[in-house]
């Protein structure tokens, strides 16, 4: 027979050991590191690389997968951190349809999400599913507002749209339909596109037909490139918009000289140190762009690196206040850090000012959009 000593020995060891795994706060992130997302994926990643191992005495465990700009690998992904992983909070995706597809998971397992893809779609309604459900890039409203605005204030009346043929390019596409009536603008063309396509040129030629004021180009990352380089090489001469999806280094070194001219709405971080320093989201921008300076090449980091870094800011704000209810790694945890998350006001960060409610799981303002030009082969504010 055990001895009663060695039996609380015995209970006590099973208690410290038990221990780290209460303390430990697991993050899976699922990002598009490889695949035609992958100029948004990999400063995502760069970002996630140098968030903080511990808040509030807690260690963080950030899980980072790539799900290969695929759908099906985002789920795949998003499934092992809830059922191997046992995560508290999933981030990810990059890019919209991935973001859409994981949305199921979170939401049967109970599991906070914080997408770092734009589209509406993602977080509105917020219905029983997207109940669980965050992102940190501005809905495409904020953006299109912005855009047409511009294009009106501009002389732009016809316009003609060419856009990804996913989640991204019909949300972005049918956002901006809903503003031409009060812009006073006229969709005269409209032609879709594959992010993996190599040739555009039939899709080109239709718009050039039709001959609009400007051409919107509704893609993100390096394949929206494609269609700026085929209308230049054809000589269109009108205005082209990109959407804030093209904002990384990647984009202007492919698309080159034929993408000087171009405009498009941005987060503020985008132009950070083109701002007044009354912005109130400067100096978090700023501090953001100190630590990336100090491991990668300065000036690497990007709009993208920096909504992935909003992830880690919203969770710093929320964490604090999800453990004063339930310690990690139970179900009352997740349920308190989701509460956190849609509670979070007045949080500045590095695209704008955050106040989030029961119907809006973005939160942002028009203060979390500027528009900008390509010029030099850089970003330069549009005052």
């Amino acid at each position: 027979m055990l001895s009663k000593k060695y039996l609380l020995a015995a209970a006590l060891g099973l208690a410290f050991s038990c221990a780290p795994a209460l303390a430990q706060i697991k993050i899976g992130v699922t990002l598009s590191t490889t695949g035609p997302a992958a100029s948004l994926g990999i400063p995502e990643k760069n970002a996630f690389a140098i968030a903080p191992r511990e808040i509030a005495g807690k260690k963080i465990e950030w899980i980072v997968l790539d799900d290969a700009s695929d759908p099906v690998a985002a789920v795949k992904n998003t499934r092992k951190f809830v059922s191997e992983d046992k995560v508290d909070v999933i981030a990810g995706s990059s890019i919209t349809p991935n973001s859409l597809a994981m949305i199921d998971v979170a939401a049967e397992s109970e599991t906070p999400m914080i997408a770092i893809a734009s589209s509406l779609r993602i977080v509105d309604p917020v219905d029983a599913k997207k109940h669980w459900v965050f992102k940190t890039p501005q809905n495409d409203a904020h953006m299109m507002t912005a855009m047409t605005a511009h294009m009106a204030d501009n002389g732009v009346k016809t316009v003609g749209l060419i856009g990804f043929n996913d989640a991204y390019g019909e949300g972005v596409i049918a956002e901006f339909g809903k503003l031409t009536g009060a812009r006073k603008l006229s969709v005269v063309a409209t032609e879709r596109y594959a992010r993996t396509d190599t040739s555009v040129t039939g899709q080109v030629l239709k718009l050039m037909a039709a001959n609009p004021d400007a051409i919107m180009i509704a893609a993100s990352g390096t394949p929206a490139a494609l269609p700026a380089k085929a209308l230049k090489e054809r000589g269109y001469k009108g205005k082209i918009y990109f959407t804030d999806g093209v904002i990384n280094d990647d984009f202007l070194r492919v698309g080159g000289k034929d993408l000087e001219g171009a405009f498009l709405p941005a987060g503020p971080f985008v132009v950070a140190r083109q701002l007044p320093d009354s912005n109130p989201t400067k100096k978090v921008s700023l501090d953001f762009i100190k630590q990336h300076d100090a491991k990668y090449p300065p000036g690497s980091a990007n709009s993208f690196s920096a909504h992935a870094w909003n992830v880690w800011l919203i969770l710093q704000h929320a964490i604090p206040q999800a453990l004063k209810v339930a310690q990690p790694g139970t179900k009352e945890f997740r349920k308190a850090l989701r509460d956190a998350i849609e509670n979070t006001k007045d949080l500045v960060v590095t695209h704008g000012i955050i106040n989030m409610s029961k119907t809006d799981h973005m939160g942002f303002d028009q203060r979390a959009r500027v528009m900008v030009k390509i010029e030099n082969g850089t970003w330069k504010l549009v005052q």
